[in-house]
This record gives C-alpha cells, sequence and structure tokens, in this order.
C-alpha cells in the first residue's frame, strides 16, 4: 500500500499543472453563474446553522451552554463528509470524456474533488473560530490538536471516494442509495442532540460511527478543553487507514472496467 501511495504520489507531480487546474475548475464550478460566488461557501453552511439553531433551542428546548457551537462543530464535520464523498463519487463519470480520451491517473479527478471541498471545509472552519471566540470559549494550545481529526477525516473521505466513485461507474442506483444513507448518518452522528441522556451500552454504540468519532473529538477540544483518550485517537486513525485500505483494493479491482462504462 505504501509503494501505491508513493506512486501516486509521484504520479501528481509529473501532473502537477493539470491537478490545479482541476481543483481550481472543481472549486469554481460549483458556484459558477452565482452572483455572490465562492461566498456562498461562507453563506450556505451560517444560514443551515441559523436554520437548526433556531428549530432546536426554539423548539425542543436545547439549551445547553454553548449549543450553537456544539451544533456547528458536528454540522461543520457532517457537510465536510457529505462534500468530499459526494464529490468524490461523481469524480470520474463526470470526467468521462476526458478519462475516455487521454491516458491519465483516473484518481486524480477524484483527489482534486477532496482537495475542492477542503479548501471549501477551511474557510467554514475560519467562521466556526470566529463563532468560537464571540461566544466566549478561551482559545488554547489544545487546538492545535484539531489538525488531527482534519488529517485523519481527508484520508478517510478520500478512502470512501474511492469506493464510492468505483461503484458508481457500474452501479448507478449507488447515488440514491448514498443519499439515503447520508441522511440516515446525520441523524446518528449527534450533530443537534446530546448522547449523555442515553445509557453507557447505547454511548459505545455511537463510537461504530466514524463520524461521531470525529465530531466529538472536536467537541472536546473546543468545548471541553481536553484532548480525548488514546481509544479516540485509534479510532480516527484506524477508520480513515481502514477506508483508505478498502477503497484503494475495490478502486484497484475495478480499475480496468472503467471505460467500459463510460
Amino acid at each position: 500500500m505504501i509503494e501505491t501511495i508513493k506512486t501516486q504520489i509521484t504520479n501528481i507531480k509529473k501532473h502537477k499543472f493539470l491537478f490545479e487546474e482541476l481543483v481550481k475548475r472543481d472549486f469554481k464550478k460549483k458556484y459558477k453563474r452565482t452572483i455572490l460566488g465562492m461566498l456562498w461557501s461562507l453563506i450556505s453552511p451560517l444560514m443551515q446553522l441559523l436554520v437548526m439553531s433556531i428549530v432546536f433551542t426554539h423548539f425542543f428546548g436545547q439549551n445547553k451552554p454553548h449549543y450553537t457551537i456544539y451544533l456547528f462543530a458536528g454540522n461543520l464535520t457532517y457537510s465536510f463528509f457529505k462534500d468530499s464523498t459526494t464529490g468524490g463519487m461523481n469524480s470520474l463519470m463526470q470526467n468521462s470524456n476526458i478519462i475516455t480520451k487521454i491516458n491519465l491517473p483516473k484518481y486524480m479527478f477524484l483527489l482534486s474533488k477532496n482537495v475542492a471541498s477542503l479548501i471549501n471545509f477551511g474557510l467554514t472552519l475560519i467562521i466556526f473560530m470566529i463563532f468560537v471566540a464571540v461566544d466566549g470559549i478561551a482559545f488554547h494550545f489544545r487546538f492545535l490538536m484539531l489538525l488531527y481529526p482534519i488529517l485523519c477525516m481527508i484520508i478517510f473521505n478520500i478512502g470512501c471516494g474511492f469506493i464510492l466513485s468505483a461503484l458508481f461507474v457500474i452501479f448507478k442506483d449507488i447515488q440514491y442509495l448514498y443519499d439515503i444513507f447520508t441522511l440516515m448518518l446525520m441523524y446518528l452522528s449527534a450533530i443537534f442532540y446530546y448522547t449523555d441522556s442515553y445509557s453507557e451500552r447505547v454511548q459505545q454504540i455511537f463510537y461504530l460511527n466514524p463520524l461521531y468519532v470525529y465530531i466529538k473529538y472536536i467537541r472536546c477540544i473546543v468545548l471541553d478543553g481536553y484532548i480525548p483518550g488514546i481509544k479516540t485517537h485509534v479510532l480516527c486513525l484506524g477508520y480513515a487507514v481502514i477506508a483508505l485500505l478498502v477503497g484503494s483494493l475495490i478502486y484497484k479491482k475495478y480499475n480496468y472496467k472503467f471505460l467500459y462504462y463510460m
């Protein structure tokens, strides 16, 4: 697997100019022909946060301290995952006209989608930090550890993208099944509710959800002010490595079939 990663990095360096252009295109294409353009990458999550905050604060009685930040952390992480993996799933088919004509490493299109999503996530993360400051939460050196779950999520998203993009080329029903799956995942990731009201056994079951683990890590740093234990670190990295390994194997298995289905 290490050799495969080295080969991929070498190919990206070889086609560096093309890769940079793909990233620019993927990021700009999302807001093409819109008046506000890239500002939507900041406005959209804020509008979602506003709606969710009003609904769950006023109608469902969620009035715990820093609930807006609690909600923002969950929504931020979920949106990054969904945007990255959905883009990754469509990356091959959306570029089929290029792939069928030019001999290029196909995973470059997947990685460019992930980089574009990462840029979007980075911009939203800045807004998140502004909200943290306004809400009176003190910044401390432990905030640097936020890099760990973010890096793990990047790897996890790429792995999931490999799986989805390979399957989507062959099985078009994947896009509809994935919409249902991500909706279900949103409700199972404790984005807008607290898990401390459940029994200890049920709380442990939540850790079977990789997205919940990443959200939990970020909340521990920002809201609770401590670095999670070794279990959370192992799960973060473990889910990322497993996703990348499985994704690489599936992608490699179906790679030779892609041209026949495009």
